[in-house]
């Protein structure tokens, strides 16, 4: 799977009741995201900016904010300092990580790395 590959597809809806990625899984997708790191316990992954200023700050936040809506599949986003930026993905209807993450994850480096 490749970032290309990610990008092209669409978010499905999740409700739970599917298991949440193996770590095998995991490390196969996170190879098309590698700005992207897995916490521990493999159930996220997290990618963090450091900004001009707040400005830009938060025209980043706005246009993951966009793409998330669009998508049905929404990160945690953190401003600290303001302009450093951390989003975090994960599937929270399985508690873990689902395809759906590492979609909106290659959707948000295509997106957003002219702005880091």
């Amino acid at each position: 799977m490749d970032a290309a590959q990610l990008t092209a597809k669409r978010c499905l809806p999740c409700e739970g009741g599917v298991p949440a990625m193996t770590k095998d899984q995991v490390a196969r997708h996170l190879q098309a995201v590698p700005n992207w790191q897995v916490d521990d316990d493999q159930s996220a992954i997290r990618r963090t900016w450091k900004l001009k200023n707040f400005v830009e700050a938060m025209r980043l936040l706005q246009r993951v904010g966009e793409l998330a809506e669009a998508e049905q599949h929404h990160p945690d986003l953190h401003l600290t300092g303001y302009r450093h930026v951390a989003i975090v993905l994960t599937t929270h209807a399985i508690g873990g990580l689902s395809e759906n993450d590492f979609i909106v994850a290659a959707k948000i480096d295509a997106l957003v790395d002219d702005a880091a």
